[in-house]
C-alpha cells in the first residue's frame, strides 16, 4: 500500500528514543522529511547517527516559548508542516493521596498542555495550506483505569481534546486522531526495567493482562501511527485507536 508520504514534512516530539524514535524511523522509510524534538542532547545525537536524514531539535516541550520557537523554526526550515506527532510524555507520582499538586501539574504540562499547544500552533499553519494531520500518542490507560493517576488523567484529557480538535479542524482539511498503545517493550522503557528487576512477575503480568501473550513492539505502534497520519486513513477523524494486543478491557 502506498501511504503517499514521500516528501511530507513530519515533526515528532519525544522522538529521540523509544516509540517516538520508532515513529520517526517509519516515516523516514516512507520517504518523508522527518524532524524529531527532545530534551536530551546525547539521545538526539544518537538518533542522528542511527536515523539517516533525520533533523533534530533540542527542545523542552513543557516550556511555552520553546514550543512556539519549535514550530516557527520547523516551518522556516522545511517550508510547511504536514504532519505533527505529539509523542512526548512520561509518568510520575504515585497514588492520588500521596501525590502533591505540583506533580499533577507537571504531568498535565508534559502529557497534555504541550500537545494541545503544539497542535494549535501546527494547526494554524496547516489551516493556511488546507492540509495536515495530527496524531496524539495517548494510552489505553487514558480510556480506562490503570497506571499512575497523573498519567491517566493527562492522557484521558488528551483523548478528549483529540476528538474536539478533530471536529474543529476537519473543515480546514486537517485530520486529528490519537493512537493509544498498551504495554510496549523497548530498551529505554519502564517495562524493560521491570523485566530486569523481576522477570517472573512480568511473565505473570503478560499472561494475566495481554491476550496476545507478549508485550507490543515499537514498530507495531509506529506502523499504526504512520497509517493513521497518512491519506490512506482520510476518513478517520477524531478516532482513538488502541494498539495493545487486546490488553484494553474496553469493548468500544
Amino acid at each position: 500500500m502506498d501511504l503517499q508520504l514521500k516528501g511530507k514534512n513530519v515533526l515528532v516530539t519525544g522522538g529521540s528514543k523509544g516509540i517516538g524514535k520508532g515513529i520517526a524511523a517509519a516515516f523516514l522509510k516512507e520517504g518523508a522529511n522527518v524532524a524529531i524534538a527532545a530534551r536530551g542532547k546525547e539521545a538526539l545525537q544518537e538518533a542522528r547517527e542511527q536515523l539517516d536524514g533525520v533533523s533534530t531539535y533540542e527542545v523542552d516541550v513543557t516550556n511555552e516559548q520553546e514550543r512556539i520557537n519549535l514550530i516557527e523554526r520547523f516551518v522556516t526550515e522545511f517550508g510547511r508542516i504536514d504532519i505533527l506527532i505529539n509523542n512526548a510524555g512520561g509518568s510520575n507520582g504515585s497514588s492520588a493521596l500521596e501525590t502533591d499538586m505540583a506533580t499533577f501539574s507537571e504531568a498535565m504540562e508534559l502529557n497534555y498542555i504541550s500537545a494541545v499547544h503544539l497542535s494549535k500552533l501546527a494547526g494554524e499553519e496547516m489551516k493556511k495550506k488546507g492540509y495536515g494531520s495530527i496524531v496524539n500518542v495517548t494510552s489505553i490507560f487514558g480510556r480506562e483505569s490503570g497506571g499512575k493517576v497523573t498519567y491517566n488523567n493527562a492522557k484521558a484529557a488528551l483523548i478528549s481534546f483529540t476528538k474536539s480538535f478533530a471536529d474543529e479542524m476537519i473543515l480546514f482539511g486537517v485530520r486529528v486522531n490519537s493512537v493509544a498503545p498498551g504495554s510496549i517493550l523497548h530498551a529505554t522503557g519502564n517495562w524493560q526495567k521491570r523485566i530486569e528487576e523481576n522477570p517472573e512477575k512480568m511473565k505473570k503480568f503478560v499472561k494475566e493482562n495481554i491476550p496476545a501473550g507478549r508485550f507490543g513492539t515499537v514498530e507495531e505502534v509506529a506502523n499504526a501511527v504512520v497509517f493513521i497520519a497518512s491519506e490512506q486513513a482520510s476518513w478517520v477523524v477524531g478516532a482513538s485507536l488502541n494498539v495493545d494486543g487486546g490488553q484494553s478491557r474496553m469493548n468500544f
